[in-house]
């Protein structure tokens, strides 16, 4: 057993989010485990791009209000206690509704290659805007 040190909170590169986000590593594959952690902040209307997991991806919310949205236009809400699991290779972004913080621990695994993410294309501002109407629309 051993305490990992807490590493320094870094601010989202711009060539993977848009927005202000701020994570914080939790840890990274080590000792034979692909097994990769980090609690996600983002500020009201700050996303992911567009991305795919070769391995899948499990998020958990800790605090606010999200969405998950996958290419096939499917826009699920997200909210403190509630998981999502997005299966190997499925294109879809993330990130904190337009009126809203949302924090969530995301969990994902390197893949033999040690690849854990794709990064795609930006998120467009009316992508982002239909997610958050068909959101509320949804309830």
């Amino acid at each position: 057993m051993q305490k990992l040190p807490k590493k320094p909170t870094a601010m989202g590169p711009a060539d993977s989010f848009t927005g202000d986000v701020y994570l914080d590593g939790i840890r990274g594959a080590m000792d034979g485990s692909r097994l990769n952690m980090a609690h996600v902040h983002f500020a009201p209307g700050a996303r992911t791009h567009w991305h795919s997991h070769p391995v899948g991806q499990t998020l958990f919310c800790t605090d606010g209000s999200g969405l998950v949205v996958s290419r096939d236009g499917t826009v699920l809400t997200i909210e403190p206690g509630q998981t999502v699991w997005i299966p190997p290779l499925e294109e879809h972004w993330h990130g904190a509704r337009e009126d809203a913080f949302m924090a969530h621990l995301a969990s994902q695994e390197d893949d033999e290659e040690g690849e854990q993410v794709t990064w795609l294309e930006p998120v467009d501002d009316a992508e982002f805007a239909r997610a958050n109407t068909a959101a509320r629309e949804n309830g």
